[in-house]
């Protein structure tokens, strides 16, 4: 069935040229939703990407809003100090937090749209009574930590059964984002499952030209998302 909506598309910047952002996020600012600014503390998971100092420079520069993704320990204490510098939209783990309701809410308090993550191993189950309060879940198709993962079809169930709950909820607002492995061959997978937000880092800063993969992506995804 048709949900009648467009397909967002959120570039990452793990695998653009970090020496060069400003012009590297420019290439793909007018053709995308928001930058996808991945960060990484070298606890959560086995990577380190960006400090909260050199994550402000990103946002502060950036042509496009960010949606920033915290793959970090004690989100709690650190997710809100992003709504705080600017992000349009702030995803914590679910793995990571202590609290809940309570940073969902701080988030929110300091402006910024509030996102729940879960890697492949966490189950739906476990946050399905946080989505009336959310403005999106990530569902990782890859264990987080690295970019140029292979994309994890077997949680394409889990995506069909958030997409389920959100539309038995009347949640049609709340984005459905999937993460990892997203290219040419795999976008289309995810978009069938239920997914109508993709983050896409390799295959477009790896591709000639990024801006027209955006654009290329975004229409395999609402091919699938404007079946009848």
């Amino acid at each position: 069935m048709s949900r009648g909506l467009s397909a967002h598309i959120n570039p990452s910047i793990l695998n653009a040229d970090f020496n060069d952002l400003e012009n590297e996020i420019n290439k793909i600012a007018m053709v995308s939703d928001l930058l996808h600014l991945d960060i990484m503390d070298n606890k959560f998971v086995p990577n380190q990407t960006f400090t909260f100092e050199r994550a402000s420079e990103i946002i502060a520069l950036s042509s496009i809003g960010v949606d920033a993704h915290l793959m970090i320990e004690n989100p709690d204490e650190l997710a809100p100090k992003y709504a705080q510098a600017g992000c349009i939209s702030v995803t914590f783990h679910f793995e990571a937090a202590a609290a809940v309701p309570a940073l969902i809410a701080n988030i929110k308090s300091n402006g910024a749209k509030v996102g729940i993550a879960i890697k492949p191993k966490t189950s739906f189950a476990e946050i399905e009574k946080y989505l009336s309060d959310i403005d999106m879940l990530l569902i990782m198709t890859v264990e987080p930590g690295f970019g140029g993962q292979s994309f994890m079809a077997d949680q394409m169930e889990k995506v069909s059964t958030a997409r389920q709950s959100l539309t038995d909820k009347g949640l049609h607002k709340t984005l459905l984002q999937v993460d990892g492995g997203i290219s040419e061959e795999t976008i289309s997978i995810a978009a069938k499952a239920g997914a109508d937000c993709f983050v896409a880092g390799s295959a477009v800063y790896r591709s000639e030209d990024p801006a027209q993969m955006v654009k290329r992506l975004r229409s395999l995804a609402n091919l699938e998302l404007t079946k009848g």
